[in-house]
């Protein structure tokens, strides 16, 4: 079997699980450390990049983590936070499994067009560099949401216990 394509399965089934993550994380408090940990832990799949296969070459890096930003666009629009009671909850988002899908789709399209004309190695540090590029943007634009509304709860917390 090619191996674009037992990846792409692979892909496909880290996609289902991010969703069940998601659904399952909407029905608890958002906490820093849970918007925080998923790109510091994705982090260390950068040590790829010690082996000569997986390193690209500038212009790889620049079309990689362009289109991981230009993709995190769409996860900042559909990621919002609300608060309820005394916590601040992920809202749930029907765009946001669609966009995923999309996103998803795109990905394995593109793999199976790009795996022809570029060694799997260095595919696979793209497809890293812009999976971290489009995750870190996203997680960042949490944080801020995140923070402006613990600010705004704190706020709420002080003016009514005086």
């Amino acid at each position: 079997m090619n191996i674009a394509i037992i990846t792409s399965i692979g892909a496909i089934l880290m996609a289902i699980f991010a969703m069940i993550v998601r659904m399952k994380a909407a029905k608890k408090p958002a906490s820093v450390r849970k918007i925080l940990l998923p790109p510091l832990f994705m982090s260390t799949g950068a040590l790829m990049y010690i082996f000569p296969e997986f390193r690209l070459n500038p212009m790889e890096i620049l079309e990689s983590v362009a289109i991981g930003m230009l993709f995190s666009l769409l996860l900042i629009k559909t990621s919002k936070f609300e608060i309820k009671g005394k916590d601040i909850y992920l809202k749930r988002s029907r765009a946001f499994a669609i966009i995923l899908i999309g996103l998803l789709v795109v990905r394995i399209v593109a793999k199976l067009i790009l795996s022809s004309t570029i060694d799997m190695g260095e595919l696979s540090g793209m497809f890293f560099l812009l999976a971290f590029s489009m995750i870190l943007p996203w997680r960042l634009a949490m944080y801020r949401d995140y923070k402006r509304l613990f600010l705004q709860l704190n706020s709420r917390v002080r003016q009514n216990s005086v």
